[in-house]
């Protein structure tokens, strides 16, 4: 009986949500708010019966919605992507999150909430809506536009900070307050996970789809993509953070794999489904009784929210650098919330901290920016229109005048070796020292929790102490030496670069001696402070951490080339994986042939070993784009593949069937044989 429940239960969740989602998509909603709409008209406090019968089994599928939610913003979130936004973006988030967590904390203020309520208010205004907004702007066709890239830049600093949030807001739930020793602590483990969490997955994650990928088989791909998304939120959830967390890092460890456009379309379909019953799990939990007792705040909160968003986001976008019409346009597209808002909304919930009123209130607020959204995004140029109608010349020229300094300063940017190579290995001494610190802690969690096999070892304290101890520091051996030997060259960087001459050479070289020495002793000293104060809980006694201690540089010393080779290794993997070309997302159509038939001309060529295009992928080469070639069949061990796919793979050996104009398969040649 309780699958023939379960299933009606679904029959009438994706019927009701199919029909309201055709009305929406005629009328040019979104179909989220048409899945939320469905919710409510389903829901226990609307429908004159109930349709609904097993809300419990519903609730844990809309969990599997979230999961597979975040892990599709995972796949949007690219750290290339985050690197090329630039500091525009990262300013703007990080001016307009406080202020708009603080908007939320006082209009609950305003209305007599409790502590806890306004909090969690603040946090669910301070996060606009990602899928809303991408599939406004696709469906607005402005997505190229200089706008909304740096409206996809907030976004994606606006994931990470929810994130964080809701991992703060965690463990504010769980005492009650947060001291600044607390917040820093809760900051800086969660800050050691996502990090180490990421190298790791980068290290492992794209080389075994790589492999994987290699079967031609999208079954077994999107089963090993699901498996690792379900896996990860299962970690993160053991190790005290939310599934949520979990599903966004894999997420964006997978958006690093060469095989991403593949994956986006496999997994696109199954989010779709559970995503689905995500928010119709939303509006099910909402009372139309509820926002009629509070239609009031609703009505304050969308208009505060409205505002504070668009004058947040323009002031952050224009301090940024640039320009106001550019600024009021990314202010105006991102007066929203959404998903993240919801998550924020059900923890409450779930930890039994917030007011029953909370949740409702989100759902309102949400479905009334999502309908702005559109009309919002169209009004921006009426808007700037008004703005510049408005302001005193002045204040104009003052703003021109400041967006064309940021330009120059930003154009201006010029480091010289030095200093890029300082830059470069103060960069992985922090992440060095990260990944030490990851190793500490997992076996510091290890030793506490105690896992059911380490406890039937029935091991003494002490020894399991000194034991875990002793395996995280061989764990984290090859980090050592490399930290030891990037301290040295920045002690002889430093040394050489920054240290004058101060009047004799001798003086020189003796300030020179100093620094040299100095850096590497003061870092070493630094370092074996915070390995023994990651480590407090699994110190065994002095006698034994000196005989560790002693170990660990002893094979530091005897194995000295080795975890020099080993580390090496890793850094090369790390650097290849990053250094792939940008990949294609599912939802950009196929370019056109550009070619006239009667132009057409066909060749074939031949892939040897060594050239540039062997061993990658067609997408790779961007011949089409370069030359306007295209390879339209490969000759491969005597069988054909043709009309190969942009995830095909070019090996020696390889004869390739070009078709393209004279000049466009002789550019395409040049490509195809350059030596690498």
């Amino acid at each position: 009986m309780h699958g023939l429940t379960l299933l009606q239960d679904l029959a009438v969740i994706m019927i009701v949500a199919g029909l309201v989602t055709v009305v929406f998509h005629r009328l040019n909603q979104p179909v989220v708010l048409g899945y939320i709409i469905a919710g409510v008209i389903i829901g226990p406090h609307t429908a004159p019966f109930p349709l609904i019968h097993d809300e419990g089994t519903i609730r844990v599928l809309s969990e599997l919605g979230v999961i597979l939610l975040l892990f599709s913003l995972g796949l949007e979130f690219n750290l290339r992507k985050l690197r090329q936004v630039g500091g525009a973006a990262l300013i703007a988030a990080i001016l307009e999150v406080p202020l708009m967590v603080w908007i939320g904390y006082e209009l609950g203020g305003l209305f007599g909430w409790r502590t806890m309520d306004r909090i969690f208010l603040g946090a669910m205004l301070s996060i606009s809506s990602t899928t809303i907004i991408i599939k406004t702007l696709a469906h607005l066709g402005k997505t190229k536009e200089k706008f909304a890239q740096v409206i996809f830049g907030i976004l994606i600093v606006e994931d990470i900070v929810a994130i964080l949030m809701i991992a703060l807001l965690s463990g504010i739930a769980m005492t009650g307050t947060l001291t600044a020793t607390e917040l820093g602590g809760t900051v800086g483990r969660l800050m050691i996970f996502l990090i180490a969490a990421l190298v790791v997955g980068l290290l492992a994650v794209p080389r075994l789809l790589a492999y994987v990928g290699r079967f031609k088989n999208d079954e077994v791909l999107l089963v090993t993509v699901l498996g690792l998304c379900f896996g990860f939120a299962l970690l993160a959830l053991r190790l005290g953070y939310s599934v949520a967390l979990g599903a966004f890092i894999i997420g964006a460890v997978v958006a690093e794999a060469r095989e991403i456009g593949r994956i986006e379309t496999l997994v696109t379909p199954v989010r779709d489904v559970f995503s689905a019953i995500f928010f119709v799990t939303i509006g099910l939990l909402f009372d139309p009784k509820m926002l009629a007792k509070y239609w009031v705040p609703v009505a304050i909160i969308t208009v505060a929210f409205v505002a504070g968003k668009i004058i947040a986001c323009s002031f952050g976008s224009f301090v940024g650098g640039n320009d106001q019409r550019t600024s009021l346009r990314v202010g105006t597209g991102l007066a929203q919330i959404g998903e993240f808002s919801f998550i924020i909304a059900s923890l409450g919930m779930t930890l039994k901290v917030t007011s029953d009123f909370l949740y409702p209130i989100a759902v309102a607020v949400s479905v009334v920016t999502t309908l702005m959204t559109p009309y919002l995004i169209k009004s921006a140029d009426g808007l700037v229109g008004f703005f510049e109608r408005v302001s005193p010349q002045r204040l104009l020229r003052s703003m021109e005048v400041y967006t064309r300094w940021m330009g120059q300063l930003g154009a201006q940017r010029h480091q010289t070796l030095a200093a890029k190579l300082i830059r470069r290995w103060l960069w992985q001494i922090g992440l060095n020292v990260v990944m030490i610190g990851a190793v500490f802690i997992i076996a510091a969690f290890i030793g506490q929790q105690r896992p059911e096999w380490l406890r039937r070892l029935a091991i003494d304290d002490r020894w399991l102490q000194a034991a875990l101890w002793l395996a995280a520091a061989l764990v984290a051996l090859p980090i050592f030496v490399a930290l030891l030997r990037k301290l040295q060259a920045l002690g002889l960087l430093l040394a050489e670069t920054r240290v004058g001459t101060a009047g004799t050479a001798e003086r020189t070289a003796a300030a020179r001696n100093i620094v040299s020495q100095g850096v590497p002793l003061a870092g070493i000293v630094a370092l074996a402070l915070y390995v023994l104060l990651l480590s407090s809980a699994l110190l065994p006694p002095d006698e034994i951490l000196f005989v560790l201690a002693g170990v660990v540089v002893l094979l530091m010393w005897r194995f000295w080339r080795t975890l020099i080779r080993l580390y090496s290794i890793a850094q090369v993997a790390l650097e290849e994986t990053l250094a792939q070309s940008p990949e294609p997302r599912a939802c950009e159509p196929a370019r056109p042939m550009p070619l006239m038939l009667r132009d057409a001309n066909l060749e074939v060529v031949a892939i040897s070993d060594g050239v540039v295009a062997a061993r990658k992928l067609i997408r790779e080469l961007e011949l089409r784009s370069r030359t306007g070639a295209s390879i339209v069949a490969i000759q491969r061990d005597g069988a054909n593949i043709i009309n190969p796919s942009a995830e095909d793979e070019l090996l020696p050996g390889d004869q390739v069937l070009l078709l393209g104009t004279r000049a466009q398969i002789e550019a395409a040649k040049l490509v195809m044989t350059e030596k690498g």
